[in-house]
């Protein structure tokens, strides 16, 4: 556990860093916490700073997840340590100490994790995202679908246990994460995604 302690940190510090802030206040000389969501994440940099803002944003965010879990599977060759490294790189989003332990949602550094420790299971979790955003419209229903998706194929494609709980932490995490989504969703003030809400109207 020692041996993890400090990777465990340098985890947490690269997933810390709000890259939708930066991105933000560097290119677009505006806080994203202060327009649509107040989310630093993709969806909200997609209403704020546009299409290339948000997948800046988006690829990132989802870096945070890829490079620590990557890290340790290319020099450690440890998938213990890569789901741990995951699992802190998403909390050091959700709870950056840079934005007083406030951060994203998780989605973004989840997925590149998930890409990390196994690519087909993060195509099948990206392939849940996109059923479930192009079916209602809304990013939140395709993240926790996606999410939710993310234990049964780390498993189906791994067959280790810690990689599939680090799936299963992933997706009960990004549901407590998106409460306020759910809520918003049973009384039918969510938002959705604009030019697919277009499209259902034409």
């Amino acid at each position: 556990m020692i041996d993890y302690a400090a990777p465990a940190i340098g985890a947490f510090v690269i997933g810390s860093i709000p890259f939708g802030l930066v991105i933000s206040k560097l290119f677009y000389n505006t806080d994203i916490r202060k327009s649509g969501s107040g989310n630093i994440g993709a969806m909200n940099a997609l209403r704020t700073l546009g299409k290339g803002g948000a997948i800046a944003v988006l690829l990132l965010d989802a870096a945070k997840g890829v490079v620590p879990a990557s890290l340790a599977i290319a020099f450690a060759h440890d998938m213990h340590l890569a789901a741990l490294l995951a699992a802190c790189a998403v909390l050091g989003h959700c709870f950056s100490p840079w934005l007083a332990f406030r951060g994203g949602k998780g989605v973004a550094t989840a997925f590149g994790a998930i890409f990390a420790l196994s690519w087909p299971a993060g195509l099948c979790c990206v392939g849940g995202w996109l059923l479930g955003a192009f079916a209602t419209t809304y990013s939140s229903v395709g993240s926790m679908l996606g999410s939710l998706v993310a234990p049964l194929a780390l498993w189906y494609f791994t067959r280790d246990w810690w990689v599939t709980g680090f799936g299963a932490f992933a997706a009960l995490f990004i549901m407590y994460t998106h409460r306020e989504n759910l809520a918003r969703l049973r009384e039918g003030r969510e938002s959705g995604i604009s030019f697919l809400r277009r499209g259902k109207r034409a």
